[in-house]
């Protein structure tokens, strides 16, 4: 395998494969239960404001 061939079948399996990839990652975030997580994980950097000391 010489570089030619790498590079045809990273232009063509390795970008479905980072699509797909792409594609799971954002689906995951939509997946049913996910929202309380969610809603933590976007809060989780105020949580220091919030200390009175």
């Amino acid at each position: 395998m010489n570089y030619e061939d790498l590079r045809h079948f990273a232009d063509s399996w390795g970008l479905v494969f980072l699509g797909m990839v792409f594609l799971t990652l954002i689906g995951w975030v939509f997946r049913p239960g996910s929202s309380e997580k969610n809603e933590k994980a976007a809060h989780m950097i105020f949580e220091e404001d919030h200390d009175d000391g």
